[in-house]
């Protein structure tokens, strides 16, 4: 029988710890309410010792959120613990997480201690924590590195201290699966009252193992996992939720389950991405922008006849509207066709495949293909291209931002004018008000190219229509002339059947 795992997230505490990550705590509420409505069972709302704000951030939320049950960090110091405790005082339910270094490296280098003096302070630590909660938390840390017969010893008396939970980070993601695995089940098989306490995975991805060791360490017998939105976290980040809640989604063979909403997946990864401004690499797993685009033409055929011949996640499962197919150098017939199809543009045999031959030669040349590119290509098939070109663009400051765009839309030309809170701002609403897309600027990228003061700027955007994604790229020295390229780039690759429904 499937058995319940549950999931702590400490997007709020250790995700926070990124540099330039930091949120004020009308942030963390968003946070707070946006992980309670994924289905999270438990929230690190901070360390509330380390400053007013965290505290105040602990308290807030603790008032804010009704279901999961609200954690607050210590170390195993009397004065963290009672900190804690105070921050905790509105929880509805609430938990103390408290603990210390149990490898050789931080009892002897950072705490300067003995292991027999490591084993007091933690069984004090639980005891006195003990005293505000019921649930208490104890975390070894640096296990991943500790003397395992020390480990399964400390781990038995903060049990016996009343530990409901204990924690066995490996915190300098040193650890290899079968390794880490090893550890959780010398747990399980060797220390006598285990069975009154929760095991907790807590693992970092230094070598890139955090989301393998945390499933390894569920398959041997951990119940609670320590996770993050997107994966962020100190140094190389912390173990990603969507990963290990997908990977045991997709392997029915691993006896448990979660109580996450995965279709609020998504959107979950893109409010932590905005509010922290740290953008998910493209090709991260589940909500990366890549992980449903394929390129490949044989993937594209593939997935184009049978979604599972190349998808093992369905994307609407993680919040995402479909996958993306790109038309690039490697795309097939079956890709172009798929795109045509959708433009409204119906090419069979012969026409098709001249069509197809002169698409791989200007592919070729040209990294992203688009309405524009295509419409270009079946010109002397179709009488209507009516697509968007960009014509001047201008911009001003006179006490505000104002800009001109000048764009045709087929054979008819437009000008218009916007103010915003900024140039790009204001060029794209000038672009918007022609066009009339009804999307959502869902992401937005700037990457510099080259060096120096005439650096060019790379932009990328994604536009959702519906809830479908489209993609557009540029590059130029201006960023606000590669922003509206960028902008107008995606909007030729939205079907002109899909305008119709503005």
């Amino acid at each position: 029988m499937s058995e319940k795992l549950w999931i702590f997230d400490t997007t709020l505490r250790d995700g926070e710890q990124v540099p330039g990550c930091q949120l004020n705590t009308q942030e963390k509420i968003v946070v707070a309410k946006a992980l309670e409505e994924l289905g999270v069972d438990i929230i690190e709302a901070g360390f509330p010792i380390s400053s007013p704000g965290d505290f105040n951030s602990v308290l807030e939320i603790s008032k804010a959120v009704s279901n999961p049950i609200i954690c607050a960090l210590s170390r195993a110091v009397e004065k963290d613990i009672e900190v804690a405790a105070q921050s905790l005082k509105f929880a509805k339910k609430g938990r103390i997480h408290t603990g210390i270094g149990v490898s050789p490296y931080h009892i002897q280098y950072k705490l300067r201690s003995t292991p027999e003096d490591i084993i007091a302070r933690g069984v004090a630590a639980v005891k006195f924590a003990r005293r505000f909660v019921d649930d208490v938390e104890f975390y070894a840390e640096d296990a991943g590195r500790a003397d395992p017969d020390f480990l399964n010893k400390i781990i038995e008396e903060v049990i016996k201290a009343g530990a409901t939970v204990v924690n066995i980070p490996d915190t300098t993601g040193y650890t290899l699966p079968e390794q880490y695995g090893a550890i959780i089940a010398s747990l399980k098989n060797n220390v006598p009252n285990i069975d009154k306490a929760i095991i907790a995975t807590h693992c970092h991805n230094d070598l890139g193992m955090a989301t393998a060791n945390t499933v390894s360490g569920v398959q041997h017998g951990a119940r609670q996992v320590e996770v993050t939105i997107n994966g962020i976290g100190e140094r190389a980040g912390n173990t990603s939720l969507e990963e290990v809640v997908m990977a045991i989604k997709c392997h029915k063979t691993i006896e448990v389950h979660t109580d996450i909403v995965t279709p609020r997946i998504y959107n979950t990864s893109r409010l932590i991405s905005k509010l922290m401004n740290m953008p998910v690499q493209p090709n991260k797993a589940i909500v990366g922008r890549n992980a449903f685009a394929h390129s490949s033409g044989i993937h594209q055929d593939g997935v184009l006849k049978h979604r599972e011949n190349y998808e093992i996640i369905d994307p609407k499962d993680v919040g995402v509207g479909e996958s993306t197919i790109v038309l690039t150098a490697r795309s097939g017939r079956a890709a172009l066709k798929h795109h045509l199809d959708a433009l409204g543009v119906e090419l069979e045999g012969e026409a098709l495949r001249e069509v197809y031959e002169e698409f791989l030669i200007l592919a070729d040349s040209k990294r992203d293909i688009g309405r524009k590119d295509l419409m270009g290509l079946v010109g002397k098939f179709v009488t209507d291209s009516n697509f968007i070109e960009l014509g001047k663009v201008t911009y001003s400051s006179n006490g505000s931002i104002q800009a001109q765009v000048e764009m045709k839309i087929g054979d008819e030309s437009h000008t218009s004018t916007a103010s915003g809170n900024g140039p790009v701002d204001a060029v794209l609403k000038a672009i918007d008000k022609i066009a009339k897309p009804a999307v959502e600027l869902e992401e937005f990228l700037i990457q510099a190219i080259t060096h120096g003061s005439d650096d060019v700027a790379k932009v990328h955007m994604r536009l959702i229509k519906g809830d479908k994604p489209y993609y557009g790229f540029a590059s130029h020295t201006d960023i606000v002339l590669a922003s509206a390229q960028a902008f107008v780039d995606a909007l030729n690759k939205i079907p002109v059947k899909e305008y119709a429904t503005a």
